[in-house]
């Protein structure tokens, strides 16, 4: 049975939260048990931390839930993508992309995914600094558009990344009460918002127009956009496949960028798992680049990824509101309620891992038993993100092609923190210094 714990204050906790938003969830949590009232300005909400009470909210009564108010909010960019439409539009939508993401494709994609990652390695020099959570986004997007649009992004790469941040930047506007009526005002921070949105849709329109014009259908997921038909056979509008578009750029390149970058930094920290690391990629590829289907013959590189994952999700809060009493336990949720989901601090519960804020990869080789929910860094249900197997492969992929030739060491003194936005960033970069791996190897 969950204990039903509240945290109350005349303000609500909202000032606290917006300081430090996932360490106060697990703060929260662990003093007060699996399900909690916050106040959140105006809003109530209740973090559920159970993996049981999780997989009943995602996946056992699921219909009984919508979106969160923030990625409702989100419609102001994303308009009615996949990540923020709802119902039976989500239902159909999920169904025409979900093709772009079978394995069939993934084989394929893993050759731009591994041909993109060399390419960045190469352009690295032996004893640079460099800021790394800048590489990876650079690099994850260039990606995303190599294997979901056939195109070379790569140049537009700074372009996007200060627009993503200027975007980002609005979160905690997102979460406070009025922003309905905050965003219509013309003040600089909802300028800046509409200046950022200009520069994502001025590069995907500009793919959508191009591929209009060729006509080409290179069986990639804009192609598959493009040519989908409703039964009345008539196809998407423009606006349509550019929310599609735009949502799975983002996604799909800033959630893994930010993967990625915690990866190396963990590997900094714990030189023997990298160590490790380094001598199975040796082993297994012994110089040549790696394909998809030897992600299962690189266990320890997987587990690094596996466990980056769990300390630090990328997504590292799910909201789901209400949209009728809801029972959890012999506790009653009010209609209209956020339930608020964190693998954070799920990730983080001693009960399902023990000694929980320690990097092990090797608990992933591991056979011990755990509810399913206790780790959920993808979500679950009928939207669990589209994006999961791609993003495995990625990561392996990614680590394994650089890992053949570089190590990274964090510059000592520089300071790392999260940031808890939308997805979960480092708040100050992660600045670098490389090593080259080529004297190991020989």
């Amino acid at each position: 049975m969950l204990r039903l714990s509240r945290v109350l204050s005349p303000l609500g906790v909202l000032p606290e939260f917006r300081k430090n938003p996932n360490g106060f969830l697990l703060s929260t949590a662990r003093a007060s048990g699996d399900l909690v009232y916050l106040q959140l300005g105006p809003q109530d909400v209740y973090v559920v931390s159970h993996p049981d009470a999780i997989r009943d909210i995602l996946v056992t009564h699921q219909a009984n839930f919508t979106k969160s108010r923030m990625l409702q909010r989100a419609k102001v960019l994303l308009g009615e993508g996949l990540l923020t439409s709802e119902g039976e539009f989500h239902t159909r939508q999920r169904r025409l992309v979900q093709p772009a993401f079978h394995r069939d494709r993934l084989v394929r994609y893993a050759n731009d995914m591994v041909e993109c990652a060399a390419r960045a390695g190469a352009s690295w020099r032996d004893r640079a600094e460099m800021d790394v959570s800048k590489e990876m986004a650079r690099l994850t997007l260039a990606i995303v558009g190599r294997t979901l649009f056939s195109a070379d992004i790569s140049s537009e790469a700074d372009e996007v990344g200060t627009a993503m941040t200027e975007i980002f930047g609005l979160f905690d506007t997102l979460l406070m009460p009025f922003s309905d009526w905050i965003q219509k005002l013309p003040i600089p921070p909802v300028r800046r918002f509409e200046k950022a949105r200009d520069r994502l849709d001025r590069i995907v329109y500009g793919l959508i127009a191009e591929r209009r014009r060729s006509g080409e259908d290179a069986g990639d997921l804009l192609s598959m956009l493009l040519l989908a038909q409703d039964e009345d056979k008539t196809g998407m509008t423009d606006k349509q496949v550019r929310d599609e578009a735009l949502t799975l750029l983002i996604a799909g390149h800033e959630t893994t960028a930010n993967a990625l970058t915690w990866a190396w930094y963990l590997l900094s920290q714990n030189p023997e798992a990298a160590a490790r690391m380094h001598k199975e990629v040796d082993g297994v590829l012994g110089g040549r680049p790696p394909t998809f289907e030897d992600l299962e013959r690189l266990p320890c590189t997987m587990g690094v990824f596996s466990e980056t994952l769990r300390l630090y999700p990328p997504a590292w809060a799910i909201g789901r509101r209400a949209k009728q009493d809801y029972k959890i336990g012999d506790r009653t949720i009010p209609a209209k309620s956020i339930l608020l989901l964190s693998p954070w601090v799920v990730h983080r519960d001693p009960r399902w891992w023990p000694d929980p804020e320690r990097f092990r990869p090797e608990r992933w080789l591991e056979n011990a038993e755990r509810p399913k929910f206790a780790y959920f860094p993808f979500g679950g249900g009928a939207r669990m993100c589209i994006g999961e197997r791609f993003t495995w492969a990625e990561g392996g992929l990614v680590m394994a092609t650089l890992a053949q030739r570089w190590k990274m060491d964090l510059l000592p003194g520089h300071p790392v923190e999260t940031q808890a936005m939308i997805t979960l960033r480092t708040r100050y970069g992660m600045k670098m210094k490389l090593t080259s791996r080529a004297s190991e190897i020989r």
